[in-house]
């Protein structure tokens, strides 16, 4: 076993968050009990690269139950949380990661899990699959596929698909419904606000919020912050979600109108150069900025660094910048995913219905080895409808089915 980590003696505060999330996920134990019927993950290996802290850990050791050789990094340089890798290090698993990695590190960290040669890719940003598709190719020939967990992974890939580069067949699992309407619209859009509140400890209530980007991240953060009180604006580039947003009792009006009025920005696009330094120098003083977004590209951080007349960090994981106007804006996280940097990423809840669908995505990768080409895959929906009903009966809730009269019905023509 090779553990690459901080601290390993940090280990057992890893191990209280585990079960701590563990006895709240109540769906992948049923969804891991039918896949260890089948037996197919015994001896597979499996790399993820994904934000590490205790619910992936569980996914981790979920998948180590189920018989496979795991080796995991983390998709982010601040998300992992150190006492929680140092736990999958106790229990066995092959972890490279540490919080405030360089990108040197971060990447090799990548290469690292990369070299266990694994069967199997579990991604988050896409990080894994474009190492491979740029650095070692050679290593393609025995991944049978992998899974993107996110908006910016997927369009990665397509964009890897079509250019005829993507190494092997990939199931964009953040296109699911069961993980998009739920992580997405009520994963992020709980954990941005309640991170952005542990992080500066301000109240939200009152305070103009700007979101940048209304889709399904986009329109769970303003529905939260509008539900705590916030005057909530939202600037978009695609006229129906502008619309939506309208007709949802949001503001709607370009970012170089809401960098003047705004006292809480989050951008959840995905999209790079969405506040630049224009916006910047024309923020009143005291602005928040945070990304909601994978990549650290939507504000524009550089600008920050180079034109600050003064910095300083104002509290853990916020740096103050005192611009040329005299403003100063705060900036949480370094501009990366400030629900990971600054708190504890997506509720229990809603990660045990994404991971849920990890686990069967990667099973049907295994189902289907060497029957599939190397372009990105829709998840299976009935396998969404099965985890909602296994989440519906963990919750005690019963719903009504069509007879078999309303059958015929939906049937005519």
């Amino acid at each position: 076993m090779v553990a690459h980590v901080k601290d390993i003696s940090l280990a057992p505060h890893g191990w209280k968050k585990i079960n701590w999330v563990k006895s709240h996920m109540k769906v992948m134990p049923l969804i891991k009990k039918a896949l260890e019927e089948k037996g197919i993950f015994k001896g597979v290996r499996i790399g993820m690269s994904i934000h590490l802290e205790a619910k992936t850990a569980y996914l981790a050791l979920t998948l180590k139950e189920l018989g496979a050789f795991v080796a995991i990094t983390s998709s982010n340089p601040l998300s992992t949380q150190d006492d929680v890798a140092a736990a999958l290090a106790d229990a066995g698993i092959e972890v490279f990661a540490w919080r405030g990695e360089t990108p040197e590190e971060y990447m090799e960290n990548q290469r690292n899990v990369l070299r266990i040669e694994p069967n199997l890719i579990l991604d988050d940003g896409l990080d894994l699959t474009t190492t491979v598709a740029n650095e070692m190719p050679h290593l393609s020939k025995d991944i049978w596929g992998a899974s993107e967990e996110t908006t910016t992974g997927v369009h990665r890939a397509r964009a890897l698909a079509q250019a005829g580069k993507l190494p092997y067949p990939l199931i964009a699992l953040n296109d699911a419904y069961i993980k998009h309407l739920f992580d997405n619209r009520y994963g992020t859009g709980e954990s941005v606000p309640v991170a952005i509140s542990r992080g500066t400890n301000l109240l939200i209530a009152g305070k103009t919020v700007v979101i940048a980007g209304y889709g399904w991240c986009g329109r769970g953060v303003a529905r939260v912050m509008k539900g705590m009180g916030a005057h909530t604006i939202v600037t978009e580039v695609d006229p129906i979600r502008a619309l939506e947003a309208i007709y949802d009792g949001h503001q709607v009006m370009t970012m170089d109108e809401a960098a003047k009025i705004g006292d809480i920005f989050v951008t959840t696009t995905g999209m790079k150069d969405v506040i630049t330094g224009r916006h910047l120098e024309s923020m009143k003083d005291g602005a928040i900025l945070s990304n909601a977004g994978h990549f650290n590209v939507e504000i524009d951080v550089k600008y920050l660094e180079e034109n600050a007349v003064e910095k300083w960090e104002a509290r853990d994981n916020v740096m103050a910048y005192k611009l040329k106007s005299g403003n100063t804006v705060y900036l949480l996280g370094e501009g990366r995913l400030v629900n990971l940097v600054v708190g504890d990423g997506h509720p229990a809840e809603i990660m045990d219905l994404s991971f849920s669908a990890q686990m069967l995505a990667l099973a049907y990768l295994i189902e289907n080895r060497g029957k599939l080409e190397n372009k990105v895959y829709d998840f299976p929906h009935e396998y969404s409808i099965e985890i909602a009903k296994y989440k519906l009966q963990s919750m005690n809730i019963k719903i009504d089915s069509l007879t078999k009269e309303q059958t015929e019905y939906l049937s005519r023509w």
